[in-house]
């Protein structure tokens, strides 16, 4: 049966450096995980994340607030009688030891027998595709081979919650691509409950099934890869998930499903999502992702005059910096440039954008 994790109000406070007081690493968390859920924990450097994941695995006591799996209160339980399976972001295999028995280490501890102790390190490498390597030393093998040992060593204990720290960090750009499907298929094929730290957004949005964006210690916002991406709540998470455009806007009023929004480059129309949409009068900000705009004659409803600033060809995509009236800089996205007018700079061109992809954002 895969395990719920269930955490309420989660503090952990440090001593401030050089003042009086404390600093809160992890302010206020609470979270569920459901089974067999891949959850992300996202945020820039020094959000919290990382020291959140070690809660979880017991090797940082929290300051306040409790942590469950299952409802069986585990805040402080020793980390080796929590039944969790940890993957470093070092790898942190003993080079001394075969792969065989860097993976089978864990079920020493737990005093398995020979037997089964071999039959699950072969069933745990052949899982991360690595069966044929039990002989060779993590001196003989690649980075993308450490880690699915390493990842091998975690599910080979047949852990409750799988925990990952940054795990493809250290890789090449093309191992973090292969590697994170593959991670993705092991945990939804074992039905473990995985919670995975990263900084990387492409990897939350390509492998996760929701996803908590941490800020200062503080969960931001908390939704699926799509959710968060398409209706983020705030700017820092637009800004985080991707690149996007910003605008200042007036609510002009509704009309129909739509709110009109006045900009300083012209006007704008947003779908009204959520029961208490923006009133008339109210300063908001306008967000709209780069690949959303769209070059349009200027004779279309709600189309925004722009310069041309510079484009990037990129052969399936081109990217163009765009300077619209009022001095405000946005980027258009264009995928198959070939089916598109070209671009030129100094140029003046039409955009326009669907009010399905017009975030309204708080000012």
């Amino acid at each position: 049966m895969s395990t719920t994790i269930d955490i309420k109000g989660l503090v952990k406070e440090y001593p401030a450096i050089g003042r009086a007081g404390v600093t809160r690493a992890v302010n206020e968390v609470s979270l569920a995980v459901e089974p067999g859920e891949l959850f992300f924990l996202l945020g820039p450097s020094g959000c919290g994340k990382t020291t959140l994941l070690r809660m979880i695995a017991g090797f940082i006591e929290p300051t306040a607030g409790s942590i469950a799996f299952n409802g069986r209160d585990v805040t402080r339980t020793a980390p080796n009688k929590r039944n969790t399976g940890m993957v470093f972001q070092s790898y942190a295999l003993w080079p001394h030891m075969t792969v065989a028995q860097n993976v089978a280490f864990g079920l020493g501890v737990r005093k398995v027998g020979a037997q089964e102790k071999a039959k699950r390190v072969a069933e745990a490498l052949a899982q991360v595709q690595m069966d044929g390597y039990e002989g060779r030393k993590p001196t003989q093998l690649s980075g993308g081979q450490q880690q699915r040992v390493a990842l091998a060593r975690a599910l080979v204990v047949r852990p409750d919650v799988l925990l990952l720290d940054e795990p493809l960090s250290n890789l090449d750009a093309k191992l973090r691509l292969e590697l994170r499907s593959q991670i993705r298929q092991v945990c939804k094929d074992s039905g473990l409950t995985t919670v995975y730290v990263t900084h990387d957004q492409k990897e939350a949005l390509s492998m996760a099934d929701r996803v908590a964006i941490m800020r200062d210690g503080v969960v931001r916002q908390t939704g699926t890869p799509r959710e968060l991406y398409r209706r983020p709540r705030s700017r820092f998470v637009a800004e985080f998930l991707g690149e996007a455009d910003f605008l200042e806007a007036t609510v002009a009023g509704q009309e129909g499903g739509t709110v009109r929004l006045e900009t300083a480059a012209g006007r704008l129309a947003a779908t009204i999502v959520g029961e208490h949409p923006p009133t008339a009068g109210q300063k908001v900000t306008v967000c709209v992702r780069p690949e959303s705009w769209k070059f349009c004659s200027d004779s279309v409803l709600g189309a925004l005059r722009a310069r041309v600033v510079q484009t990037t060809y990129l052969g399936e995509l081109a990217q163009h910096a765009l300077e619209l009236p009022g001095g405000t800089r946005i980027h258009a996205s264009v995928l198959n440039p070939a089916l598109a007018p070209e671009a030129r700079p100094g140029e003046t061109v039409h955009i326009s954008t669907d009010p399905a992809d017009v975030i309204v954002l708080p000012s």
